[in-house]
């Protein structure tokens, strides 16, 4: 039997007390919503369907990504990441909500308001996905009832869309007078550079096809000069994974200089990993070379009166190495699919594929 109340001059508490039920209550900006409630749950009760919600609309968002963020992403290979994005939501207006209240219509919302802000539609979905993630663990495994996940009646945006962008070259002058040079966009890059250690980043992700991640763990004696080898105890796949290295990529971790640190004890040692450089660093250090190696190529054809190509140093990412790295062994022809895959670490074909762009002008020369 459902008894209502009103509370101050804008709300209406409802109060379900039925035989066998433990009691539900609840307060609405109206009494017809109030009403509205009240039906719905009496006729679960009525059906044998009933199931508490009163944790799920105790229970906000907020509090809900605190637990997640303690129990579940500390598990993740990308743990760094989603708690960046956990950290976002936690200051979205939508985490003061309780977890009952949030419908698809809500995330839709959020959807369409990052693409409108120029989000790109892989960060969306990373976002969106993690609610997802999270409101199957608080039915399934922290035991909230009633939850529905609302991600599940919204069309999610797609994943990123394979690149194409192979490194281009522009003949350039060079150090003689009247002397054109041909110089792709890595030399200028690797020129604009301000660290040994990003040089030869670069040069390692291009001759090994490796994720700037898999770099930025490389170690000392995880490297076989002598086999020239790196292995990887642990890769995006789960798997090790031991990446063979050609005398130009051996060469680029000899010129990285071994630093020294401080340990735990105060005691001075030297630093097992090759690079200082994490991950997300790698990308902004590229980006500003990039960005100054495009500047010094636009003063370079002004002085010289010649048009600069407008895609020349645009758009061009660090990731993008590991395309091309990918690229170039199967232009070499020496390598079978299966051979590849071994270097790059790529599951499936299709993966591979994804990774893989050949330039039409090499493929030509094999038709002749």
């Amino acid at each position: 039997m459902a008894s209502y109340r009103k509370r101050g001059d804008y709300q209406w508490q409802v109060r379900i007390s039925k035989k066998g039920y433990p009691p539900q209550t609840k307060t609405f900006e109206s009494k017809s919503d109030a009403e509205k409630w009240a039906r719905e749950i009496e006729s679960e009760m009525d059906k044998g369907r009933f199931v508490s919600r009163v944790e799920a609309d105790n229970t906000t968002l907020h509090d809900a990504l605190k637990r997640y963020l303690r129990d579940i992403t500390p598990h993740k290979k990308g743990w760094k990441a989603e708690t960046d994005r956990i950290k976002a939501w936690q200051s979205h207006k939508l985490a003061k909500r309780s977890l009952s209240s949030l419908r698809g219509t809500d995330f839709a919302q959020y959807r369409d308001d990052g693409r409108a802000a120029g989000l790109a539609e892989n960060t969306i979905r990373l976002s969106l996905a993690i609610i997802s993630h999270l409101f199957n663990i608080a039915s399934k495994e922290w035991g909230i009832e009633g939850l529905v996940n609302p991600l599940l009646s919204i069309r999610m945006p797609k994943g990123s869309q394979p690149r194409d962008r192979r490194i281009s070259s522009e003949m350039l002058p060079g150090t003689t007078v009247g002397v054109l040079e041909e110089k792709s966009e890595i030399d200028l890059i690797i020129a604009a550079s301000e660290s040994k250690e990003l040089e030869a980043v670069i040069i390692l992700a291009i001759e090994s096809a490796m994720r700037r991640a898999e770099i930025a763990s490389l170690e000392w004696d995880k490297i076989d000069f002598k086999d020239r080898t790196a292995h990887l105890p642990d890769t995006k796949s789960g798997d090790s994974r031991d990446v063979p290295l050609s005398t130009v990529a051996i060469k680029a971790i000899k010129s990285v200089p071994r630093r020294i640190i401080t340990d735990d004890k105060g005691q001075d040692k030297q630093d097992p990993k090759i690079f200082s450089l994490e991950p997300n660093s790698m990308t902004q250090a590229f980006a500003r070379a990039r960005s100054r190696a495009r500047k010094e190529y636009l003063s370079i054809c002004a002085i010289h009166n010649v048009e600069p190509s407008p895609n020349f140093l645009v758009d061009i990412r660090l990731h993008d190495q590991r395309h091309e790295g990918t690229s170039r062994l199967f232009e070499t022809g020496r390598f079978d699919t299966m051979e590849v895959a071994a270097v790059t670490g790529h599951k499936t074909l299709q993966m591979l594929k994804r990774y893989t762009h050949l330039k039409a002008s090499n493929l030509a020369k094999k038709l002749d």
